[in-house]
């Protein structure tokens, strides 16, 4: 007999995803965004996000449980994201899992958002290498990682971002540009029509004293920002497009230029590159190059596994399933804030801990 079916619940920023994976096969998935409803704002509102995963939450379950051709008495074990996120995002998904476990009576599974972000790959080209370096670029993290065993074994920070993240830094410039949120597509789509050669912007952490693997990508915000300025001060025209080509190079080139690095540095003959900025075209096109050149083999998620969706936790449910993990406790509460150590996450609220 085979691991159970594991569902997968996402919930921590403003898709609501459910996911069904067993033996590291992919079954069905669905997703809701409540993206447009925060456009307007030019970011996420959270308590927008919360209430749009009250009213996907069920609908997606249904969709998923449908694409997989299953029902819901096939579930077998449930994953839930307890953090990083939103805290009311992540209240709703874990609400709804624990209903859902309980009413099964069936396993439940904590899972840390950035691991799903890992995990997703394996969905799409197998196991991870043991070892690889990840390099997870995101809306709220930049980080490369050294991972073993996913399930098992400690995941090793290499470096992180010390300020905005790669996403962040997008979706900010997006706005200075007059471009829509979310600000990542926005750049890409725009920097195909650009000279990513125009504008000399910098490439921040790259000197010799600086962390080899540490991210900063405040003072690239900052300089695109001035350039912007510099240029309408001036008057006419904004050149919009060649903006966008340079900075989307000036993040492409620092983010792959340090991968490459890590992985030639520990001996790691994979590099795995997740999270939402790994859909940006000039990203996934410069890593590949590099790569390439450098003997390194890259993997990288398809487009829809790239950005949230309940398919990776699910993916990481499995893994822990299969590795005889413990389940998460009942009262087991979100961290909105939890920092990435291992892929299973199942934080206790302090007033659980306090009256025991």
């Amino acid at each position: 007999m085979g691991s159970p079916v594991v569902l997968g619940i996402e919930s921590s920023c403003d898709e609501t995803g459910a996911g069904l994976v067993r033996d590291g096969r992919l079954l069905g998935h669905a997703l809701a965004s409540s993206m447009d409803e925060h456009a307007r704002f030019g970011g996420v509102v959270p308590e927008i996000a919360a209430r749009a995963h009250v009213h996907s939450f069920g609908p997606v379950v249904r969709q998923a449980l449908e694409s997989a051709g299953l029902r819901m008495a096939d579930i077998g074990a449930v994953a839930v994201t307890t953090g990083p996120g939103l805290s009311g995002a992540l209240q709703v998904g874990l609400s709804g899992a624990k209903g859902l476990a309980y009413a099964l009576d069936v396993p439940l599974y904590g899972v840390h958002h950035l691991a799903g972000h890992v995990a997703a790959d394996t969905l799409e080209h197998g196991p991870l290498p043991d070892p690889c370096v990840v390099l997870i670029v995101s809306g709220g993290h930049t980080s490369l990682l050294l991972v073993r065993d996913l399930a098992r074994d400690l995941i090793v920070h290499l470096g992180d971002t010390v300020d905005d993240a790669a996403g962040e830094c997008f979706d900010k410039v997006a706005r200075v540009f007059g471009l829509p949120y979310p600000g990542g597509p926005a750049i890409d789509r725009v920097a195909r029509e650009g000279d990513r050669r125009a504008v000399a912007f910098p490439r921040p952490m790259t000197g010799a004293r600086d962390a080899p693997y540490a991210f900063s990508f405040s003072g690239l915000k900052t300089a695109a920002a001035r350039w912007a300025e510099q240029r309408r001060v001036a008057g006419g025209e904004l050149p919009v497009a060649d903006g966008a080509a340079s900075l989307q190079e000036a993040v492409a080139d620092v983010l792959t230029r340090k991968a490459v690095a890590a992985c030639r540095d520990h001996g790691v003959s994979t590099l795995v590159v997740v999270g939402g900025v790994a859909a940006n075209s000039r990203v996934r096109e410069l890593a590949e190059q590099r790569c390439r050149a450098a003997g390194i083999t890259l993997r990288v998620p398809p487009l829809r596994l790239c950005t949230d969706n309940g398919a990776m936790i699910a993916a990481v449910g499995d893994l822990l399933v299969r590795a005889g993990a413990e389940p998460a406790p009942m009262d087991v509460s979100i961290d909105p804030s939890a920092p990435l150590e291992y892929a299973a996450l199942h934080p206790v609220a302090r007033s659980a801990v306090a009256a025991a």
